[in-house]
């Protein structure tokens, strides 16, 4: 119980390093950070996902989860993202006895083509939008319940012929309890911008810490997962400037509010995601996912559809593990995510 509460001091030290004003949601800088593109992290809600079963792909969010198992295996990731947006990862584990165990990647966001005009309007040609993430990370279990990790981050941006970069570190620990459940705290995205586009205009993090946990039920083939994101701030109401859902008294002007219960649940559920997956046999996985967040900030009041809901599947075929998602922001479209898994060392047996 010492270690846990060791871990526990430094991810609440961490909140104070980056910054108790933390930013949320397209208010700070390198928001891309909190988007993944991994199958099985966008099926099961888009975040941290709390779940040793030793996949490299869920270490970019929880570097508590990186382990012995695995060295020498590669991850590469796709996303058919919105508009002509493509986004791919690259990931590759290795592990040192005396050092603990390491995950090497690279992820690019590029966001296709813009066009170029001068003040007055007139086209002047086009430009491109780009992210990147270079990642190091590094875990260790500490004994058979408890683990920890952490991962460095180089982060940039490149907008026609303006860049920018940073670095951040994540910091985790996972504990397993002997009823199976595991939990895992996470601290993202610790770290500052370097090079702002403008002179002058170094902007924060989007710092987050969630808190996760899951479990293998017995005598039936479901792992079950629930994540409280934002632990950092409570409220993340975003409230609509164009007023989609009608919430003004026709009579009166006033916005609507919600009565106590109402509110507090609606604050609550924003910071849940809730998730599942589902074994058949030994070599296919269901998966799906509900974020209330994405839900209620990117619906259509008159057609809300699944947005919020994800799902997705994983399948074994030869030395692959081969995963696929969609998850629905909005109700014209969804991105397609694609990633497979491999442990190099078996094409050596």
């Amino acid at each position: 119980m010492k270690r846990i509460y060791i871990i526990l001091i430094i991810l609440s030290n961490s909140v104070f390093i980056n910054g108790i004003y933390a930013q949320i949601g397209g208010r700070g800088t390198y928001d891309f950070l909190n988007s993944t593109v991994s199958a099985r992290v966008a099926a099961l809600g888009g975040s941290m996902v709390p779940i040793s079963d030793n996949d490299l792909q869920l270490t970019l969010f929880n570097p508590s989860l990186i382990s012995p198992a695995m060295h020498h295996t590669m991850s590469l990731s796709y996303v058919d993202y919105f508009a002509e947006g493509n986004f791919a990862s690259m990931q590759y584990g290795r592990s040192f006895e005396k050092f603990g165990n390491f995950t090497g990647g690279i992820q690019y966001n590029n966001y296709g083509k813009a066009v170029l005009t001068n003040e007055a309007g007139q086209v002047e040609g086009e430009f491109g939008l780009s992210d990147y993430t270079l990642i190091v990370g590094w875990g260790r279990q500490l004994d058979s319940n408890f683990s920890i990790g952490a991962n460095a981050k180089i982060v940039g941006s490149q907008y026609e012929s303006y860049s920018s970069f940073g670095m951040a570190v994540d910091v985790a620990g996972t504990y397993i309890t002997k009823s199976g459940w595991l939990m895992s705290l996470t601290a993202r995205n610790i770290g500052s911008e370097l090079k702002s586009f403008l002179p002058s205009n170094n902007n924060l993090m989007p710092f987050t810490m969630q808190f996760g946990v899951s479990k293998r039920l017995e005598h039936v083939p479901v792992r079950v997962m629930f994540l409280y994101d934002h632990i950092q701030k409570w409220d993340l109401t975003y409230v609509d400037a164009n007023n989609l859902n009608n919430d003004i008294d026709p009579i009166t002007g006033l916005h609507n509010s919600k009565n106590g219960i109402e509110k507090f649940g609606d604050k609550l559920m924003r910071h849940l995601i809730v998730g599942t997956e589902l074994y058949i046999g030994k070599n296919l996985i269901l998966r799906g996912a509900y974020n209330y967040k994405r839900r209620q900030e990117l619906q259509i009041p008159d057609k809300a559809g699944m947005v919020g809901f994800s799902w997705g599947f994983g399948v074994r075929i030869s030395k692959f593990n081969i995963n696929y998602a969609r998850a629905t922001y909005h109700v014209v479209g969804s991105p397609n995510y694609l990633t497979i898994n491999v442990n190099l060392a078996e094409f050596s047996k």
